[in-house]
């Protein structure tokens, strides 16, 4: 298609010529003929697919920077640069993400090495760039719009570049190249750029901002990486003058030699420092003030990481001018924290992404050098340099980790959850989905039953497990899965499980769960090793004292004490506390305002930690109701119970961000009398108690939602009992109007008028996002529309016999391209060219960059927008562990059976 829309071009300058040629159709055949051949020995260079899209990314880009088109290869050199670019988009609003993909230009059994990046950029057009390397990006023909749930790639994805701010170019060393093509796991670059504040495109210019890559042939000793030092969790204080966001993780591979570095936060970031610890030692990788222009600089000291060693970096904000806390995040009223080192490794080791996020202790960091926290000075250019795009940005640096996704927003009071219908992309071969968590990498954990299901005759009246007959479930019962794109990345939990439930993960990533079969609450380690790690409770035997459970629901775990909360459960109703080490505590039953009305646990089935409160909260199931104790004393605190609840309250999970107190979310159950609405999910306000947002399944309901959990970048998990099936849920932007009315009116009406264009299947997304628009323009800017109604129109009959006219002339010249294309036809069949896009999609990929609606801010926080968790291997699990149970059982059988055994004696 490239090569006969260049024929056409051709066949066009041709036709200013039809007057002295018109009698010549020979002419016309020997030229096409010509051009043919011309075009034809260019298609089969290994190169040429590369070369064909960089110059459908530049067609029609007139206004653009000079650029080059495609690789330029030396004679007789094994090195060639490859320019990146957008091709001449124009963002439609601010805080807008494009992508674009570029196939590396290598064969399957070739490698290739990046050595050098040259940015072709300014930050007066665009905020950052983020070079990303994958197997199979979301788009391989136009641009596309990443910064909703689509996101950059659709396997894992690994940083390979980022710039921001006028940084200037990155050299690697000698020898230390980005591995990319063959078995890398790169066969695709996707070059995403965030456009703040579009206030620069009031002129209409088109960009074609981007990278110019230097690639080589030569396989390179050393292999260049990424590992990125990130804190997720850090609040600051509003007026506090310094708060620090520490991390830490213990380093455990081959060595990897730093050699540079990049810091990035928003506009409260003074200093960001980063390490090596080695023997108590810390040594300086790298210190820059996050305000200066955001390049890879060079590292301060020769040093290098090897395993034992401990990564670990502060990042010091202040909190003066706010006036509330300030969470990380992607808006422009959140924070991030982000130290990158770029290193290299032998090639026989390579490891193309790492990261780490994990907070650093406050003993550790008591020997942090005291430079981490002294601010370097930025000179009032520089600060000046930021202002176009602090208004509106935020200073965002979405990022793909390994897994997550790539860049969703949290949940505010301005988005709505919608479900994620493409998620997870292959399907979850399960059991009774009791229980969910969300590790320390963002994975999702999946507790599930495997085959094992809990029904009328699992127990009898003294809560005795009736089918130990059947042995422990033999396949895997937890699962750790990408929350991307909800591949299976680890698999354990074989042969130790009877009925499991709940779940939940501590600070060093190990599993607390509880299984109601056994009344026990079990440590498991999550290294693959299944190690029971400590146990409470006793084997089959149920209880009442502090020794002994009765089909224990949960497990709740405070970070910073180590301190461990028990749910207990279905014929105990209370809440047990022990330490880190199993030691008993306290224990506590339901709390109430009223002492003398106070009203007994009925099944408190779930538990989730209040870190910024200090406060444990249960979903008091069977009454309705959620209550909060403070975690030191079990003091009631408050209880949120609501008629939207019905007749039960399942699970509930939190998060620090939506409120001023943070979110509470939970799922109800369905009605026994069967007349109530079915199951729903619940966003709801901690401070006020308000229920901030509903969501549900769009084709299924609910059917036994049983646990819920949430992820840092704010996508929420359901699991379902019943239906054996997991539910994502991510945050969609409501409209909001950012300008005046007369501006906005014109936006959307260029958004319509791109409607009407012709538009690839893949741009349909974009259209419908422009459609839903209508009716806000229809209602809010109806003045401003008569307006442009009243503008005349010309008469189609004058107009009549030009077109005529024309399509005469162009009759002649229609014949002689036929036969131009078939001879080329003939001439070509034989080598079977797969031509790529042409720049008719490019031309149409910019329709849909324009016609965008309203969209996700970087998908970030997972990454915290961005932050996805992508670029690990993914484990797969053994066929045994995805066999589907048996279809044929019935909704009932599926269903938990939550009667109320008699409770039992206290055991001696």
């Amino acid at each position: 298609m490239h090569f006969l829309h260049l024929l056409t071009v051709q066949a066009r300058k041709l036709s200013v010529r039809t007057t002295s040629t018109m009698g010549h159709p020979r002419l016309y055949m020997i030229l096409l003929a010509f051009i043919c051949h011309s075009y034809g020995q260019d298609a089969f260079n290994p190169l040429y697919r590369s070369k064909r899209i960089q110059e459908s990314a530049g067609s029609d880009s007139s206004d653009c920077l000079p650029r080059s088109n495609g690789p330029h290869i030396s004679p007789n050199s094994p090195n060639f640069s490859l320019d990146l670019r957008m091709p001449g988009v124009i963002p439609a609003k601010s805080d807008t993400y494009l992508c674009m993909a570029f196939p590396v230009p290598t064969t399957r059994s070739h490698a290739a090495y990046v050595v050098d990046f040259i940015p072709r950029a300014t930050m007066n057009t665009v905020h950052h760039m983020l070079l990303y390397g994958c197997k199979s990006p979301v788009s391989t023909t136009n641009y596309w719009d990443c910064g909703s749930t689509r996101g950059t790639c659709k396997d894992g994805a690994s940083i390979l570049y980022a710039w921001a701010r006028n940084a200037p170019p990155t050299k690697l060393p000698k020898d230390v190249g980005f591995e990319v093509g063959r078995n890398s796991g790169v066969s695709y670059f996707v070059l995403q750029i965030h456009y703040g504040d579009i206030s620069a495109f009031q002129d209409h210019h088109k960009d074609c901002s981007g990278l110019t890559l230097t690639i080589t042939s030569t396989p390179q000793p050393f292999i260049a990486g990424i590992y990125l030092l990130m804190s997720m969790d850090t609040v600051i204080q509003p007026g506090k003058r310094v708060t620090n966001a520490d991390i830490a993780c213990d380093y455990t591979s081959y060595p990897i030699y730093p050699f540079a570095f990049r810091t990035h936060t928003h506009r409260l970031g003074k200093v960001v420092s980063g390490y090596r610890i080695r023997n108590g030692k810390w040594s300086l990788i790298g210190r820059q003030s996050p305000q200066l222009p955001q390049a890879f600089y060079p590292t301060n000291h020769d040093v290098d990481v090897q395993y034992g060693d401990t990564l670990a970096a502060r990042c010091m904000f202040t909190g003066e001018g706010r006036s509330e806390e300030t969470y990380m995040g992607g808006t422009s009223d959140d924070e991030m924290c982000n130290f990158y080192i770029m290193y290299y490794m032998d090639s026989k080791h390579a490891i193309p992404y790492m990261n780490c996020m994990k907070q650093g202790s406050a003993k550790l960091f008591q020997h942090i050098p005291p430079e981490a926290n002294i601010p370097i000075p930025v000179s009032p250019e520089n600060m000046n340099a930021m202002m176009p795009m602090a208004h509106s940005t935020g200073h965002q640096d979405p990022v793909s980790l390994p897994g997550t996704a790539s860049e969703e927003q949290p949940f505010t009071q301005d988005t709505h959850l919608e479900q994620d219908p493409t998620w997870p992309q292959n399907s979850l071969q399960l059991g009774q989905v009791s229980g969910l968590a969300i590790d320390s990498d963002s994975n999702l954990v999946i507790f599930h039953r495997g085959d094992h299901q809990w029904g009328p005759d699992s127990f009898d009246t003294q809560a005795l497990y009736q089918q130990r007959f059947l042995g422990p479930i033999q396949q895997s019962t937890i699962l750790v899965v990408n929350v991307d794109n909800g591949n299976v990345l680890k698999a354990s939990g074989r042969n130790i499980f009877y009925l499991p439930h709940g779940i939940t993960m501590d600070k060093d990533n190990n599993y607390w769960v509880t299984d109601v079969a056994l009344h026990q609450v079990l440590k498991v380690s999550s290294d693959g090793g299944d190690r029971t790690l400590l146990s409470l409770g006793e084997a089959f035997k149920p209880g009442s004292d502090h020794y002994h459970f009765c089909q224990p629901t949960d497990v709740a775990v405070d970070y910073e004490t180590g301190n461990i909360f028990v749910s207990d459960g279905y014929c105990n109703a209370r809440i047990l506390k022990f330490s880190a080490d199993g030691r008993y505590l306290s224990e506590w039953g339901a709390g109430s305002s009223d002492r003398r009305r106070r009203t007994p646990f009925r099944i408190p089935h779930s538990l989730v930690f209040l870190p910024k409160r200090n406060e444990v909260c249960v979903a008091d199931r069977e009454n309705e109701r959620i209550q909060c104790f403070i975690a030191q004393t079990g003091e009631f605190v408050k209880e949120i119970k609501k008629k939207e609840f019905g007749e039960s309250v399942y699970a509930i999970t939190y998060s620090p961000v939506g409120g001023e107190d943070g979110t509470i979310f939970a799922v109800n159950g369905k009605s026994m009398e069967g007349n109530s609405p079915p199951p729903t999910g619940f966003a709801i306000n901690y401070a006020t108690k308000d229920i901030l947002d509903t969501f549900s399944p769009k084709k299924w309901e609910f059917q036994m939602p049983h646990d819920i959990a949430v992820t840092q970048n704010g996508s929420i998990f359901v699991g379902d009992a019943t239906s054996k099936t997991v539910f994502k849920f991510t945050a969609e932007k409501t409209h909001r109007s950012v300008k005046k009315a007369g501006i906005e009116v014109q936006e959307l009406e260029e958004i319509e008028a791109f409607i009407q264009t012709k538009e690839t299947p893949e741009q349909n997304v974009s259209k419908t996002a422009a459609v839903e628009q209508k009716p806000y323009m229809a209602q809010h800017l109806k003045p401003q529309d008569e307006k442009k109604k009243t503008v005349p129109h010309p008469n189609k009959e004058h107009g009549l016999l030009p077109v005529v006219i024309t399509l005469l002339l162009l009759i002649p010249l229609l014949l002689v391209i036929s036969v131009g294309v078939f001879i080329c036809w003939r001439k070509n069949n034989r080598y079977e060219v797969k031509t790529g896009p042409s720049a008719v999609g490019g031309i149409l990929g910019k329709i849909s960059g324009k016609a965008v609606g309203s969209l996700n801010l970087g998908n970030f926080f997972a990454s915290h927008k961005g932050y996805s968790r992508q670029g690990f291997d993914q484990l797969s699990t053994e066929g045994s562990d995805q066999e589907r149970n048996d279809e044929g059982s019935s909704e009932s059988e599926n269903e938990e059976y939550s009667a109320r055994p008699t409770p039992p004696p206290p055991s001696s």
